[in-house]
């Protein structure tokens, strides 16, 4: 395999990889832990994720457990849920906070969907992007004679290809985003 075709490869996988997370952490009627943990907490007037103040843990069929490792961190951390703009509501026990996700509304759905999409048609984007910039350095080595013709355009080919792989990565990822939002 090509260098140019193997930077290609890891390029999209890490965007595909970005998609992923981006998307685990849209809310949707299922609880999980990627909800809170980025959560940004303004603990000793210093922004902490959420993930580094406590453990995470979810109890079906839609309660999100978080085990606050400090008790004088628990305000912050409820503070820092109740204004994320999620709509969950809050309950705290000594150093365990109950998190409730609340039924979405079909309003709510279409936004999410609409914003779901909306990240991965931001995917394809830089997918196309990078593709297009492997194939003006393939271009370029051949202008250059470090390639044969018949080279330049095999590995065109396997860019699209590998293109079309991850489209339909994100395709998938995104169909099963939107279907977990609306179940």
């Amino acid at each position: 395999m090509n260098v140019f075709v193997g930077e290609f490869k890891e390029h999209s996988s890490r965007i595909i990889l970005a998609f992923k997370k981006e998307i685990s952490a849209i809310r949707s009627n299922r609880p999980t832990p990627a909800l809170l943990e980025n959560l940004k907490v303004n603990y000793y007037d210093k922004p902490i994720l959420l993930k580094q103040l406590g453990s995470i843990s979810v109890q079906p069929p839609r309660e999100i457990d978080v085990q606050v490792w400090e008790k004088g961190a628990t305000p912050s951390v409820i503070k820092a849920i109740e204004t994320s703009g999620m709509g969950l509501s809050v309950n705290s026990e000594g150093n365990l906070i109950r998190v409730f996700l609340p039924e979405l509304s079909k309003e709510r759905r279409d936004e999410l969907g609409r914003h779901v999409r909306r990240l991965a048609e931001e995917c394809r984007i830089q997918l196309r992007h990078s593709r297009d910039e492997t194939n003006k350095k393939l271009q370029r080595a051949f202008d250059g004679g470090e390639i044969a013709e018949d080279q330049k355009f095999r590995m065109k080919k396997e860019v699209q290809d590998e293109t079309d792989k991850a489209n339909e990565e994100i395709e998938k990822n995104l169909n099963n985003k939107i279907k977990e939002i609306n179940e």
